[in-house]
């Protein structure tokens, strides 16, 4: 059987594997508590099946999926990096792409922030909540803006890789590529092993990606079975004024900019753009979903190489729209809470330092709340005050790592178009990609 026997899409399928997972984990809220009704013992062991299912199954199983995600980030960004830069013929356009993209992402996040700002002050979600938590939050120092320029360099490029910093790899990338192109010759020989190599690791990519329905299954699952409705209680105008926000910036902020600076259509991306979305609802990490992400804007959105090369695993790095928005909703909700009184000034410099605080801040889960931390703290506002949000913001987290990413694409769509980067026709084709992401193992085995 050489054809793909599979009845849904992969879409279909990681959506009714979330919505599986939501629901199952629901239900075992509803079936047990958190101490575990059903016990059983076993040679004189007592064992709670809640505990086995969510915090044995479910938790291991989610983060061996999580892990096998991580595991593809730093060779597809290094190798792709690589292939793209080192495939450019001028030597000026690296620059370009560069500023492009540096100036647009600081751009759609100050524009985020300022909305945050403002539906904040319009809806005021801090009235009347009252300041008590049992949670606590410990701020980490935050590093002065020379630091993060320092950081970005590496020392030891072997230790960046290992570490996963990738502002390092980037930079390091860049200049290998930069080096094998002029190289001649020895350049030509090392770039078609890149490109061979890329090609392993797409397809290494697929392998991940055909899992993922059971993996998305499994982590909602988990997250569902621990989250009940008492969180949101009187925390649900924050909640539901940074959902609306986000979803605000999402549809219409990129919506807006993508047909005004390209004339391409915005749904189209965003139907090629479902199953990234769902892998950062699900992951809650940039960095994460930056394989998926990568694949679908070559093979589905027709960007090329050198610019999703490029552009992506930056964007994952320094653009945090979700996490900005989050940060101008909870400084207004917090300063609300306690009584505080910010001006204008005091705004504009929460814009100011959420906007710079998103460079260098790695894209994994829970970032915002340490950058948040940073924001409090440059306006004088109480950090105590994260204790407030942090029990809803696991369910915000998902939602703005969805947008997060969705602004990779759109800068990256941006770009590409105004490079002349950018296969139209395979972004006006519903069904591109599909092929690439079918995972034929009858044509493997043949091959071995």
């Amino acid at each position: 059987m050489s054809q793909n026997t599979h009845k849904f899409s992969l879409t279909t399928r990681i959506f009714i594997g979330m919505l599986a997972g939501i629901i199952i984990g629901v239900l075992l809220q509803l079936v047990f508590d958190d101490s575990g009704d059903l016990r059983f013992t076993i040679f004189g062991s007592t064992f709670s099946t809640y505990s086995i299912l969510v915090e044995g199954i479910f938790s291991t199983l989610g983060q061996i999926f999580i892990a096998s995600l991580k595991m593809l980030v730093v060779p597809l960004v290094f190798v792709s990096l690589v292939c793209g830069v080192s495939s450019l013929t001028d030597p000026s356009k690296l620059g370009r792409l560069g500023v492009k993209s540096i100036g647009l992402y600081i751009f759609t996040t100050a524009i985020a922030i300022s909305l945050a700002i403002g539906m904040g002050l319009l809806v005021q979600p801090g009235a009347g909540v009252p300041m008590t938590s049992d949670a606590s939050f410990v701020a980490k120092e935050a590093p002065s803006l020379s630091q993060v320029f320092i950081n970005m360099f590496p020392t030891n490029p072997i230790n960046a890789m290992a570490e996963g910093k990738m502002l390092q790899i980037i930079i390091f990338a860049v200049l290998f590529g930069v080096s094998m192109a002029m190289c001649g010759d020895a350049g030509q020989r090392v770039a078609s092993f890149f490109e061979d190599l890329n090609s392993v690791i797409m397809k290494l990519v697929t392998i991940i990606m055909n899992l993922a329905p059971y993996g998305v299954f499994v982590l909602m699952a988990k997250l569902f079975s621990t989250i009940g409705p008492d969180m949101l209680g009187s925390l649900a105008k924050y909640f539901f004024l940074v959902l609306f926000v986000l979803i605000l910036h999402g549809l219409v902020t990129y919506s807006l900019l993508l047909k005004g600076l390209t004339g391409l259509s915005p749904k189209m991306m965003f139907i090629k753009m479902r199953d990234a979305i769902q892998f950062a609802f699900t992951t809650s990490s940039s960095s994460a979903t930056l394989p998926v992400t990568m694949e679908t804007a070559q093979n589905k959105l027709g960007i090329g190489k050198s610019v999703s090369s490029f552009t992506l695993p930056l964007g994952s790095t320094i653009n945090m729209d979700g996490t900005a928005i989050m940060q101008g909703v909870a400084t207004v909700f917090i300063a609300q809470v306690y009584g505080v009184d910010l001006s204008v000034s005091d705004y504009m410099m929460v814009v100011l330092t959420a906007t710079l605080a998103s460079v260098g801040t790695a894209g994994v889960p829970g970032v915002g709340l340490i950058m948040l931390a940073m924001v409090l703290q440059q306006v004088n506002l109480p950090i105590d005050g994260i204790a407030l949000i942090i029990g809803v913001d696991r369910l915000l987290d998902m939602t703005r790592t969805a947008v997060n990413i969705t602004g990779d694409c759109t800068v990256a769509c941006i770009i590409a178009k105004s490079e002349k980067e950018l296969d139209e026709t395979c972004y006006n084709d519903i069904d591109a990609g599909k092929k690439e992401e079918e995972l034929n193992l009858d044509t493997a085995s043949k091959n071995a």
